[in-house]
């Protein structure tokens, strides 16, 4: 299934024509769960439409994924469309940078992330959710999604910035919401960067409120510098002629990893207890595992090893409801991919929520089903047929946290409460960078 395996042909791949002006942006943006799905199961491994930006390509083949994100990474960016939706509020942080700036200060925020530094934050992490569970009553309802937010941004202070945001957690947790929510709609997708809508103005008076807290943190460490946190390495570092980060380079840093560092392990949890509630043998198997392997402790990285059912439980939530359901990047100089060649300013898409989903890769797609991760079925699959973090050399940098702290978190939750769906609760999706559900998930929670 490689680019070398076809001739090169003059022709566009086949996909769907969309409407005059617009072509499938606004179906895109409406449905967009339906669309990368349809669109994938008419039109096969290799789509190709037009929208008022420029030719699109959807990528539904692990093999062609592979080949933009790890063989050929180097010649592709983010892109445009990507930036004039994260920009806004992650500025030139990391996950928007590119090239030396990003390869520097991904240099520099790795060691936060280094596997003798992730088992540090272990403690911290079930702290933080033992103490929000010690504010839940028996029998009580309780905003699922918005608790596992709170949970997950306090953890990410911490661990990352050495700082305690307590009382920030809602400032902080607020702007990074109205932002995501903000990125929904159509007009902030569709309209030029310069033109002030609505969402935009939202966006503003979000980021205002987000610096307010992210600059007092510099500060904080400007004043009170350690040799572990990433803002007090961001402060040392300096540029080849001296010069040092300004703030706001620092601020973009900080931002990225408050909204990346909590945002997706949040979505995850939710997704699991979602899932979890509607699946009761799958429950009752991961309850039977906590209570054999931790006997009513906490859970510690140690007990991690033995902890097999319940890695299996996050890793299938995320292969159903990858937090980060889709990628961007643009050719920055032609390719060929399925022999077809990609134009440099197109606009790559590849989307885990369909590659996930895909009955060749797993069978009975749609099913919550942990068990099925076992060795032998990781070792069949294509590279790229799972890839809730991405791939390559822009792969998450935060992906052992974020495992660490998925599973840590749903083990110490599931051992002390049984989460009851609330009847009539649908999980409706919505189109912003990540999977996040139209409407809170409310949980009746019970004691074990």
């Amino acid at each position: 299934m490689s680019s070398e395996s076809s001739a090169v042909t003059d022709e566009h791949p086949p996909g769907p024509d969309g409407l005059p002006i617009v072509g499938n942006q606004v179906a895109f943006l409406r449905h967009p769960y339906e669309f990368m799905t349809e669109t994938a199961r008419e039109y096969g491994d290799i789509a190709y439409w037009e929208d008022p930006t420029g030719p699109v390509y959807q990528l539904n083949h692990p093999d062609y994924i592979e080949q933009v994100l790890v063989q050929n990474n180097q010649h592709y960016v983010k892109g445009d469309r990507f930036q004039n939706v994260l920009g806004p509020a992650t500025g030139n942080g990391i996950l928007n940078s590119e090239g030396a700036v990003w390869r520097r200060n991904r240099h520099l925020i790795q060691p936060a992330f280094r596997p003798d530094r992730i088992e540090e934050y272990a403690s911290m992490m079930t702290e933080f959710t033992e103490e929000k569970l010690e504010t839940w009553d028996e029998g009580e309802t309780r905003p699922f999604h918005e608790d596992m937010m709170e949970v997950t941004l306090k953890i990410v202070a911490r661990a990352l910035f050495g700082v305690d945001i307590d009382d920030d957690v809602e400032t902080v947790g607020s702007a990074l919401d109205e932002f995501m929510l903000a990125t929904e709609s159509l007009s902030h997708m569709m309209l030029p960067p310069q033109v002030p809508t609505p969402s935009r103005r939202r966006i503003q008076r979000a980021r205002e409120s987000l610096d307010a807290v992210v600059y007092r943190m510099i500060e904080e460490r400007r004043a009170n510098p350690t040799d572990r946190d990433v803002i007090s390495k961001l402060l040392e570092v300096t540029d080849e002629d001296g010069t040092k980060l300004s703030d706001e380079q620092i601020r973009d840093e900080v931002v990225t990893l408050l909204l990346a560092g909590h945002e997706t392990t949040a979505l995850s949890l939710t997704f699991t207890a979602y899932l979890l509630a509607t699946n009761p043998a799958a429950e009752e198997r991961l309850v039977d595992e906590l209570d054999d392997v931790l006997g009513g402790e906490t859970p510690t990285m140690a007990d991690l090893d033995d902890l097999t059912y319940t890695e299996q439980v996050v890793e299938e939530s995320m292969r159903l409801y990858p937090p980060v359901p889709g990628i961007v990047r643009e050719p920055a100089k032609p390719d060929i991919i399925g022999g077809y060649e990609i134009e440099p300013g197109a606009t790559v898409r590849m989307h885990q929520w369909v590659v996930h989903r895909d009955p060749r890769w797993y069978d009975d797609p749609l099913a919550f089903r942990p068990a099925r991760w076992t060795d032998d079925l990781k070792q069949s699959l294509p590279k790229l047929a799972y890839f809730p973090f991405a791939a390559g050399p822009r792969r998450c940098i935060g992906d052992r946290f974020a495992m660490l702290e998925a599973r840590l978190l749903l083990a110490t939750i599931y051992q002390d409460y049984h989460l009851e769906l609330v009847p009539g609760t649908e999980l409706d999706l919505m189109a912003t960078i990540t999977a996040r559900p139209k409407d809170e998930i409310p949980m009746t929670v019970r004691e074990r």
